[in-house]
């Protein structure tokens, strides 16, 4: 029978507790000390060795069953948005300009009540890796945990991770094998030229039409170069030049997001991205400096660990909750590295809410011992 765990039901208050410390003090990208701090002591609290620094601020613990058998990894990420939330809550963020917008707060405490359940209910066989990741926003924390060495340190036969999604109903929840979330690419071009009266082009070398022009081919990268069967986005968010009507300026800036299904279309739009910027340079005369601040993979999951977390899923929600055949969701997740590293399966959780990254999102806490119950069915469907 599809059912929540009780002991997960019973400890639902405290993962609550957790969650709404943690939101009332949301942290940035590698700056989650204070959320680090209560992962470590909830976490040493339960008897646990603790590894914190990983990646920054990541967090790492092991439950050992002490005998032969898998490792998995159950992974939470644990930063905040630097957004405003628009709340009334008693527990609202207390931080102007930072806000718990996308649940990160709701999946650190469910994997520490995953946590505390699996030390009083231990595998029979192998380890469970618990992994607290910084910085999953923009900000490359789980490349820099695995540079780190976590996986080194602590390999892994398998890794499985979960987000709240507003576009599933509550008690619902999807998980797919492939692609099911896309790549990210962040790119920063800045272009120096020679400015100028506007009366008097010939004498300067414009940077602005030279923006104008990127924007432009930028755009077109997609529909010349990239097989119309394969899914490709790019877009300029960002246009920046000038100060006034007659004077042609001597700098001009854009920046973007390029995303894709597939590894080879996500480097092969960076080629392109990197020739592009290259033969407007010659051709202009202006420099041209491009930056990716941040690039990840797309998440892909294993057919074997997507068919073993959508029966997990069912043990909780019931199969007919479990929708196993959605395309796969626009967005992207660096936890895409882990999945390079290992195979396992990214999982969505339906949840009644605006949709993350909205100022008024709030994390359902209902959702915290489904959650924790769905890794708990993880963990004991692999180790027993």
């Amino acid at each position: 029978m599809a059912t929540v765990l009780d002991p997960l039901i019973a400890l639902a208050p405290r993962m609550t507790e957790w969650r709404h410390r943690i939101h009332a003090w949301p942290e940035l990208g590698f700056e989650e000390e204070r959320t680090s701090a209560l992962v470590a002591e909830v976490l040493t609290g339960l008897g646990l060795q603790v590894h914190t620094g990983l990646g920054g601020t990541g967090v790492v613990a092991v439950i050992d069953s002490g005998k032969p058998g898998m490792s998995i990894g159950l992974r939470a990420d644990m930063d905040a948005l630097p957004m405003d939330e628009q709340s009334d809550l008693p527990f609202r963020s207390q931080r102007p300009g930072v806000a718990h917008t996308c649940g990160h707060d709701g999946h650190t405490s469910v994997l520490l009540g995953t946590a505390q359940y699996l030390v009083a209910h231990p595998p029979a066989t192998g380890r469970v890796v618990l992994i607290f990741q910084p910085a999953e926003e923009g900000g490359r924390g789980a490349i820099k945990m695995v540079e780190d060495g976590l996986f080194t340190r602590w390999p892994c036969d398998e890794v499985y991770a979960f987000h709240n999604m507003p576009a599933l109903k509550g008690g619902e929840a999807s998980v797919r094998a492939g692609a099911t979330l896309q790549s990210l690419a962040v790119f920063e071009i800045e272009i120096e030229g020679v400015g100028g009266h506007a009366a008097a082009p010939h004498r300067a070398n414009d940077p602005l039409q030279v923006a104008a022009r990127l924007a432009v081919e930028i755009s077109a990268i997609v529909g010349r170069h990239i097989d119309p069967m394969e899914a490709a986005l790019i877009n300029v968010g960002r246009l920046q030049a000038g100060t006034t009507h007659n004077i042609i300026p001597s700098t001009a800036s854009l920046s973007g997001t390029m995303r894709s299904l597939s590894k080879d279309v996500h480097e092969e739009l960076l080629k392109r991205l990197r020739a592009l910027c290259e033969g407007q340079a010659q051709i202009s005369g202006c420099r041209i400096d491009l930056q990716i601040p941040h690039s990840c993979p797309p998440c892909i999951n294993s057919p074997e660990q997507a068919a073993l977390a959508a029966e997990a899923i069912a043990d909780v929600l019931g199969a007919d909750n479990v929708k196993t055949d959605m395309r796969a969701y626009p967005f992207s997740d660096d936890f895409s590295y882990m999945l390079e590293q290992w195979p396992g399966a990214y999982l969505f959780l339906g949840m009644d809410s605006a949709m993350c990254h909205h100022p008024t999102f709030r994390f359902d806490d209902q959702l915290l011992p489904v959650a924790a119950s769905v890794f708990a069915r993880i963990v004991q469907r692999r180790l027993g």
